[in-house]
């Protein structure tokens, strides 16, 4: 018997990302695990309106997604607690830019993404940019034959319901293939 649990949203754990932009010529992060994928190239972030990140998003149209492993979880905690409207979050991370110079990223994720606004949805409590991957970089130590590796990467993940960050399993099966190992009638 399954019990119910009303409108629970039952996704997580989401990987967990720390959002660059540039907030009056500074760099500035967030946490961020609400992050959707729209399609191969398209995603969303949700980010509640009052946050400093929204200003530099909507000011230069561009941010940054920057995936941090398991060994950045204290930085990626303390960076959705505090604000940069009173700490210079982006002195926890060595930092680079994008070509365009207007998106920071951490050099200490191994894997980072340029994303360009095409769209900015307004809801009541937050905003939900929805944004073109520009460019994405990874280092070698994350690439198995040329493929982000996310065992690897060691990912953090977020669930809401816990309130807890937890870290990726192993794989359990290749997509489009295990699948043809069942036998049906």
């Amino acid at each position: 018997m399954k019990k119910r649990l009303g409108p629970l949203n039952a996704l997580y754990p989401l990987p967990v990302v720390l959002v660059g932009s540039l907030v009056n010529d500074a760099p500035n992060f967030i946490t961020v695990a609400h992050v959707g994928i729209l399609s191969n190239n398209i995603i969303s972030i949700s980010i509640g309106k009052t946050h400093l990140s929204n200003i530099g998003i909507r000011t230069h149209g561009v941010f940054s997604l920057n995936i941090p492993t398991t060994a950045m979880v204290k930085q990626v905690d303390l960076c959705g607690q505090l604000s940069g409207k009173r700490l210079n979050k982006a002195a926890l991370f060595s930092i680079m830019h994008s070509e365009n110079r207007l998106t920071p990223m951490i050099a200490d994720c191994p894997v980072n993404m340029s994303c360009r606004v095409l769209k900015i949805l307004e809801f009541p409590a937050h905003d939900v940019f929805v944004a073109e991957i520009v460019e994405t970089l990874a280092d070698n130590s994350v690439l198995d034959q040329g493929v982000i590796n996310f065992e690897w990467l060691k990912p953090v993940l977020f669930d809401m319901e816990s309130k807890s960050y937890w870290s990726l399993g192993t794989s359990i099966g290749k997509a489009w293939s295990i699948g043809k190992t069942l036998t049906f009638t």
